[in-house]
């Protein structure tokens, strides 16, 4: 079993949940911490210190708090530290459940596991975490069809976003606006309309109604 754990997790009560699972393990050293950017330095630490952490179970998203943060996220967090060390396995705990989003995180990043935080969440990690150590993946049941070449759509992070606020009722003219007061480029009306457009000749939608039922049904958003 793993030797060295680190958790990063800004809820106490889940960092709780997470140090028991890790103990019935009998995982010798877990170390925890609540900013990712405090989670990079241990790992650094770690590693020149020729004791590096071999698992690293963290979530996606962070609190905003007094605090400036040159890894405000977990997935931030995780492109870095994939890219620096790549032998870390890692575990995403959270509560994201979008399967483009796991997808990402899988084949961009390189992570070993995906767990859905909820009911069976502890159980799930607990099982993840064995199923990683023998070198296997392991994703939840929620998210498990994410690696499905039925996904291999060509979509990214911008199509996503767009399509949830379509599905959440907003106009093209007030999804230019918010993007441009969240400088998300490109943000200008023709733009959306040109990437709804290519939506829905991509998925065969009749409208942005039948897209959105689409997209859903796909588990995209």
């Amino acid at each position: 079993m793993f030797r060295k754990v680190l958790v990063a997790e800004d809820m106490d009560d889940v960092n709780q949940g997470v140090y028991t699972i890790l103990s019935k393990l009998d995982i010798p050293e877990v170390h925890q911490t609540q900013y990712c950017d405090d989670a990079y330095l241990k790992i650094k630490r770690s590693y020149l210190d020729d004791g590096p952490y071999e698992l690293l179970v963290t979530d996606l998203s962070f609190k905003v708090d007094h605090r400036e943060q040159n890894y405000p996220s977990g997935e931030a967090l995780i492109e870095k530290v994939k890219s620096e060390y790549p032998n870390l396995k890692v575990i995403v705990y959270s509560v994201e459940d979008r399967l483009q989003r796991v997808r990402t995180l899988v084949n961009d990043y390189g992570i070993e596991g995906y767990v859905c935080k909820g009911r069976n969440g502890l159980k799930g990690l607990s099982n993840a975490i064995t199923s990683i150590y023998n070198n296997e993946r392991y994703l939840s049941e929620e998210v498990k069809n994410a690696l499905s070449s039925k996904l291999d759509l060509g979509i990214n992070e911008f199509d996503i976003e767009l399509m949830e606020h379509l599905a959440k009722g907003l106009s093209q003219d007030e999804i230019s606006s918010l993007f441009k007061k969240k400088n998300i480029s490109p943000s200008s009306l023709s733009s959306i309309e040109k990437h709804l457009n290519k939506l829905r000749i991509q998925f065969g939608a009749k409208n942005a109604i039948h897209l959105v039922a689409i997209v859903k049904d796909l588990g995209l958003i």
